[in-house]
């Protein structure tokens, strides 16, 4: 049974909320860099780095290759401005300052149980890769139970979004002991 998705207002405007704080930065794709990987012994090529087999083939030793997004050019006052015009615009409390908690600034979708917050944040990080050619994302959940459902989203989605974008979510599941959170890696690939 494949299921049908339907696109809601509610999701779009969510979603083009979050674009729009960026208002302002370039569009740069695939910025690329060389990664430092030190020394590679002949048995570490067999190896799987607790990676499943379809895992594997995102993992390439002898490719010293990376990408990563460019930074956010905006200043801190731009953002904070893109911000609170959202707000205005929105109805919302106006913030006095960014919160940084988690980088330059921290947002919040906040939507009730079963509208589609998933789906949003997943349709969020296509926008921002066809808008800023951002295409590594990490989301941070706080338990099993959660990634799992985010993982079947991200599975049941891949052609709905593949058929809007042209793109297809590669995605990894780790878990991270340090943090005591699981994060899911994404990279939007053509």
């Amino acid at each position: 049974m494949k299921f049908n998705f339907k696109i809601q207002q509610y999701q779009t405007d969510a979603v083009n909320a979050v674009v729009r704080v960026f208002n302002g930065q370039g569009f740069y794709d695939n910025v690329s860099y060389i990664r430092d990987l030190g020394k590679i012994k002949l048995r570490d090529m067999q190896m799987t780095l607790g990676y499943a087999d379809e895992e594997m083939e995102l993992y390439d030793p002898t490719n010293d290759k990376g990408y990563k997004n460019e930074l956010v050019e905006l200043s801190d006052e731009q953002l904070l401005s893109n911000i609170q015009t959202l707000q205005h615009q929105n109805n919302i409390k106006i913030s006095n300052n960014l919160v940084k908690d988690l980088g330059r600034c921290s947002l919040d979708i906040e939507m009730e149980t079963g509208t589609g917050k998933t789906y949003v944040y997943i349709k969020t990080m296509f926008e921002l890769n066809k808008k800023y050619g951002w295409s590594k994302f990490i989301v941070v959940v706080p338990s099993i139970a959660i990634r799992e459902g985010v993982k079947k989203t991200f599975e049941i989605t891949a052609d709905h979004f593949m058929e809007y974008y042209g793109k297809k979510a590669r995605f990894l599941f780790t878990t991270v002991q340090l943090l005591i959170n699981l994060m899911i890696f994404l990279q939007i690939q053509e």
